[in-house]
C-alpha cells in the first residue's frame, strides 16, 4: 500500500472574479463586468501565486477566457512561473445552459485566447460550475474535437447546481478519449459526501477537511485534487447586496479564514500540477 503522505496531489484554481460566480448569475450581466463591478482578480491572483511560490508548489490554472482577454499579462505570469495553464470557457455560462454551438464557439474563443497568449498548447478543460451531466453528454465530443485531452468537469454528488451522484468518482476514460477527472467526494455512511474544495472547505473546520482528504487518500490510493477561486481569498471584495440570502451565504462564508486554511493546505499535503499528478498525456 502506498502511503497517502507521498502522494502527489493536484492543486487547480479557477481563475474568475467575484462577479462571475453561477450564484450571482441574476444579480449579474455579462454587461456589468468589470464596469459596474471593479476588476480585482489580477491582485488575487498574484496573491495566489505568491503562496504557491512561498510553498513551491505547483499547480493548474483553469483561466476564464474573459480574464485571460482584459489582463493577459496575468496569463503570462501564471505560465512564467512553471504553472498548467488550462481553460474555464469564455463567458462562464454553464455548459447545461448552451447549445452545441454556442458551447463550441464559447470554449475555443477561451482556448485560442490562452494558447496565443503563452504559445503553449492547452490540454486541460473545465466547465463552469462543473456543468457535464446527463443532458449534454455531447460536449465531451466537442471539447475532444477542440483539441483537448482531458477534463475536470463532472462531480458526482447531489447539488441543485450540478452534479451527477452515480457517475464515476474517479479518472477514467470516456467513450469520445478524454479521460475525465472528477472532483473528489468521500462515502460516509453510504453517502456521497463532498470533498474537493470551494465553498466545501471554507465551510468544513480545516481539521475536518484535512481528515476527510487523509481518508480519500488512504482509501483510495490514488491522487486528490484540490480546487478554488482567487477571490476567495479576497475578504474585502464589494458585496452583492440584492443576492439571495443562501447565495450569499456561500461566497462570503469565512472568506477571511481562507487564506491562513490555504497554508496549512499546502503544506500537510504534496502538490503538482493535473498533468503531474495524474500523469496525464496532453498529446
Amino acid at each position: 500500500m502506498v502511503q497517502s503522505d507521498s502522494i502527489v496531489n493536484a492543486m487547480t484554481v479557477d481563475v474568475e472574479d467575484y462577479f462571475h460566480v453561477s450564484a450571482f448569475s441574476r444579480q449579474v450581466t455579462l454587461d456589468d463586468w468589470g464596469k459596474r463591478f471593479p476588476l480585482r482578480v489580477e491582485a488575487s491572483t498574484h496573491k495566489t501565486l505568491a503562496l504557491f511560490d512561498k510553498h513551491r508548489v505547483k499547480a493548474t490554472f483553469f483561466i476564464l477566457g474573459w480574464v485571460a482577454e482584459q489582463c493577459p499579462d496575468l496569463v503570462k505570469a501564471i505560465a512564467a512561473q512553471g504553472h498548467e495553464i488550462a481553460c474555464h470557457g469564455y463567458a462562464h455560462q454553464r455548459a447545461t445552459e448552451q447549445d452545441r454551438q454556442t458551447f463550441m464557439q464559447d470554449v475555443a474563443r477561451c482556448k485560442h485566447f490562452l494558447e496565443d497568449i503563452t504559445g503553449t498548447k492547452v490540454a486541460g478543460y473545465r466547465a463552469p460550475s462543473f456543468s457535464f451531466d446527463e443532458r449534454n453528454e455531447w460536449a465531451f465530443d466537442v471539447i475532444k474535437e477542440l483539441g483537448f485531452s482531458y477534463s475536470s468537469s463532472t462531480y458526482p454528488v447531489k447539488h441543485d447546481l450540478y452534479g451527477v451522484p452515480h457517475w464515476p468518482r474517479f479518472k477514467h476514460m470516456r467513450p469520445e478519449g478524454i479521460t475525465e477527472i472528477p472532483i473528489p467526494t468521500t462515502y460516509i455512511s453510504g453517502r456521497s459526501i463532498p470533498i474537493g474544495g470551494g465553498g466545501y472547505f471554507r465551510l468544513y473546520p480545516y481539521a475536518l477537511s484535512r481528515q476527510l482528504i487523509r481518508r480519500f487518500l488512504r482509501t483510495e490510493q490514488q491522487p486528490y485534487s484540490f480546487y478554488f477561486h482567487p477571490w476567495e481569498l479576497d475578504p474585502e471584495q464589494p458585496r452583492m447586496s440584492n443576492a439571495p440570502l443562501k447565495s450569499k451565504f456561500r461566497h462570503y462564508l469565512n472568506l477571511g479564514k481562507m487564506e491562513s486554511r490555504l497554508e496549512r493546505l499546502l503544506t500537510d499535503f504534496n502538490w503538482s500540477t493535473m498533468q503531474h499528478a495524474y500523469q496525464l498525456n496532453s498529446d
